[in-house]
């Protein structure tokens, strides 16, 4: 099972986002502060953490550059009721992963716990998978059933780019600076190339797909 620790001063907003996670079977640790946190992710294995801004001793913002600059990539939900965008901006240049203010919808936030928790073992295991489907970063492969396709470079990448994030849609030139850098000489036109390839090669394959969004750009689909 997932760990969550919760870091919020308020007693109140732990209780009920203990019983939440609790309900979704998530084991809950809890902190009042951000010198308590880093005790607790010290001495447990923490999966991700929620954690609110506004605290004595450590405020939010500390933690994250602590646990940041320690090179900790524990997966991390700002929780806060500061709005403004320069707050939003600020936890996300210190290292925040997803930013939601409160009062939080418990729906939305359980929902972007498992999209934090997925992206963290995609990380970690640098692998993919999608029903009988397997990406493999390492080796460059994409295999199904016994059957191993090692893609070029820049289309393996292309493709587990959009599917570490099913239902994102990305820009030509953003996928064009991620994959091939902002410096390549390369137009934007090389995607759609790649992404024809993609296709292509996969034709067929009904465990994901790419789909053109008009005028803005492409996205995978995950169909199982």
């Amino acid at each position: 099972m997932f760990h969550i620790l919760i870091v919020d001063d308020d007693k109140n907003t732990r209780i009920l986002m203990q019983a939440v996670l609790e309900a979704e079977n998530y084991v809950v640790s809890m902190a009042s502060n951000g010198e308590e946190a880093l005790s607790i992710i010290d001495s447990q294995h923490i999966d991700l953490v929620i954690l609110d801004i506004m605290m004595p001793k450590m405020n939010g913002y500390e933690l994250t550059q602590i646990l940041r600059d320690a090179q900790n990539d524990i997966p991390i939900l700002m929780v806060s009721a500061k709005q403004l965008p320069a707050d939003r901006k600020k936890g996300f240049l210190v290292g925040t992963d997803d930013y939601m203010t409160k009062p939080v919808d418990e729906e939305e936030m359980l929902l972007r716990i498992k999209a934090l928790l997925r992206r963290a073992k995609i990380v970690s295991e640098r692998k993919i998978v999608i029903g009988d489907v397997v990406l493999d970063y390492d080796s460059l492969t994409v295999s199904k059933n016994g059957e191993v396709q090692e893609l070029p470079q820049k289309e393996f990448l292309l493709l587990y780019k959009l599917l570490s994030y099913p239902g994102k849609i990305f820009t030509r030139i953003q996928l064009m600076d991620e994959i091939w850098g902002a410096d390549s000489e390369t137009g934007w036109e090389t995607v759609t190339v790649h992404i024809g390839r993609l296709r292509k090669r996969f034709d067929g394959w009904k465990e994901f797909e790419i789909q053109s969004v008009r005028g803005l750009g492409y996205k995978a689909v995950k169909k199982v």
